[in-house]
């Protein structure tokens, strides 16, 4: 278990304390505390999931969590230390997927945020032509279906979190092999190619993933 997960919290030993948790529990936890740069960090680094305190210097988490929604489906578990903000963070459907009251405990948040993660495994595409389904590694478009490698599906699910995003063949590489062995972009290419042909069984003759002269690769639904 590698998933990244962003802790955006101002109060440092808390945030501390929290990636401490999530660090042996397998995790790989990032701590932000300024609310203006988390929405940067989300799209560059794709994190996946996140707990976000709501008073935060700068920005508050309700504003980020309205403008991740714009862009992504990220699992986003609001933190608040007011029991009376719950009623008005559930009336605003911010498309939060749990909250979190402090005090709490580390261990429990550790487990809302396994609990949230295994709800999303299965990933649906603001295109609902086109799923993702994670624990299978499977990806179905239309209704047709395909079964990828444990890498192909990585390479794919950073496309599909950003339809039509260029991705550069680096940052591909970050996501595919986390572990920051040597690769060159030759292997980029290759396995964009083994995951093209497996996706030509289900495309319908239309080419999902791009290649953009010079830059990366996309996915293109529409």
């Amino acid at each position: 278990m590698n998933s990244s997960i962003l802790i955006v919290e101002d109060e440092l030993k808390i945030a501390e304390l929290l990636a401490d948790y999530f660090r042996v529990t397998g995790y790989s936890p990032h701590i932000i505390q300024d609310g203006n740069t988390v929405i940067d960090w989300v799209k560059d680094n794709q994190p996946e999931a996140i707990l976000l305190d709501i008073m935060l210097p700068h920005k508050s988490g309700v504003e980020i969590c309205k403008e991740i929604r714009q862009f992504s489906q990220v699992p986003i578990l609001m933190v608040t230390a007011k029991v009376e903000e719950i009623d008005r963070l559930l009336g605003l459907e911010l498309g939060a997927d749990d909250y979190i009251c402090k005090p709490f405990s580390p261990r429990e948040v550790v487990a809302r945020v396994k609990a949230v993660l295994r709800r999303t495994d299965k990933t649906v595409t603001r295109d609902t032509e086109l799923t993702l389904d994670e624990q299978q590694l499977v990806v179905s478009y239309k209704g047709q279906k395909v079964m990828l490698t444990a890498v192909e599906f990585k390479l794919f699910k950073q496309l599909a979190a950003y339809p039509s995003r260029i991705f550069s063949r680096e940052q591909i590489m970050e996501v595919m092999y986390s572990d920051y062995r040597i690769v060159n972009n030759r292997t980029v290419d290759s396995h964009v190619k083994k995951l093209r042909k497996k996706l030509d069984k289900i495309s319908q003759g239309k080419e999902l993933i791009q290649s953009v002269y010079g830059a990366g690769y996309r996915l293109v639904i529409a």
